[in-house]
């Protein structure tokens, strides 16, 4: 295993040197449904045509059973996201949770180690990945036609999903009220190696996305950088230290390597939480943070949070 990783994370490297190739630019033409699948009275899949991303992407939709114009929160997964539904439904309570609530939660499908970014070039392992003007100008119009959505908008994730949260939230400020990240690093200064190696160990070219370490992309993403353009939103985040806590004996759909690295990886997230948090302080941005004493990085206190989240965030988009 430590082998595959290296020689991927040595590939990627060696790729990147030679700077990604140029994606063709998008097609002009608004984005299509395809169709709309009632899973239930409160979960529906929708399937869209992208210029974007070049093909159909699957987006699942929690919402109420009533009609009425309602608020969405748009709920980024993980590095690992589900193939049929996103991991929020597979591995937490979020459809029962969200049931009796006035809201749209906005779950894309699919997106392993995407970063929810526009990547600069296509991978030979993810293909086009253009995630960003996909979740911010095709998909936005689509919901409020569709659900009733109002436009008023908040976004979310954990760890990687919580990183492209904050990213879209600086580069789009107009689209979003709130936004929230669970066991996240929104600072690309403190996570860009962490980044480079989870794309890596996926098979990608992480080059691809935003070109190497130095590139002015790289700057153009970072919320730490942009922080003043959430001056004014409601801001979450969340964080254990680690430590094992209540949930450790659960069995979750989760990244393998949180089953054993679960603890370190989220004593990373907590550093840079922490971090970001004083930078906001330090610009006199307000953030409620919630840190836990325990927890690893893991779906169970994502669950947690979630619900500890909800006041915050659903109170900022009168949900």
């Amino acid at each position: 295993m430590r082998t595959r990783v290296v020689a991927a994370a040595v590939f990627a490297f060696a790729a990147g040197l030679l700077g990604p190739a140029v994606t063709p630019p998008v097609t002009a033409h608004a984005a299509q449904v395809v169709r709309v699948d009632e899973l239930n009275a409160t979960r529906s899949a929708i399937f869209i045509d992208s210029p974007a991303m070049g093909r159909t992407v699957q987006v699942q939709v929690l919402h109420p059973a009533g009609g009425g114009e309602r608020s969405s929160y748009y709920l980024l997964d993980g590095l690992d996201p589900g193939a049929t539904q996103s991991t929020w439904t597979n591995a937490t309570d979020a459809e029962p949770f969200f049931r009796d609530k006035n809201v749209n939660v906005v779950l894309p499908i699919g997106g392993q180690a995407s970063y929810y970014t526009d990547w600069a070039a296509d991978d030979p392992r993810f293909g086009r990945y253009r995630w960003e003007t996909f979740l911010t100008a095709e998909l936005p119009p689509i919901i409020d036609d569709y659900f009733a959505g109002n436009g008023v908008n908040a976004i979310g994730g954990l760890s990687m999903g919580g990183v492209a949260a904050f990213t879209l939230a600086v580069r789009h400020p107009e689209l979003y009220r709130a936004v929230a990240g669970y066991s996240t690093c929104p600072d690309l200064n403190i996570a860009q190696g962490a980044i480079l190696f989870s794309i890596a160990n996926r098979g990608g070219n992480p080059f691809n996305m935003w070109g190497g370490p130095a590139d002015p992309a790289w700057a153009a993403h970072n919320p730490a950088l942009m922080a003043d353009r959430l001056r004014g939103k409601t801001i979450y985040l969340s964080t254990g230290t680690g430590l094992p806590g209540p949930h450790e004996l659960e069995i979750k759909p989760q990244l393998p390597e949180n089953i054993f690295f679960g603890g370190p990886i989220e004593l990373g997230a907590n550093a840079c939480v922490n971090s970001f948090a004083g930078h906001l302080k330090d610009l006199n941005i307000p953030a409620h943070v919630d840190y836990s004493p325990v927890g690893t990085h893991s779906w169970s206190y994502w669950q947690d949070t979630l619900h500890e989240s909800w006041p915050t965030v659903g109170g900022a988009i009168g949900a």
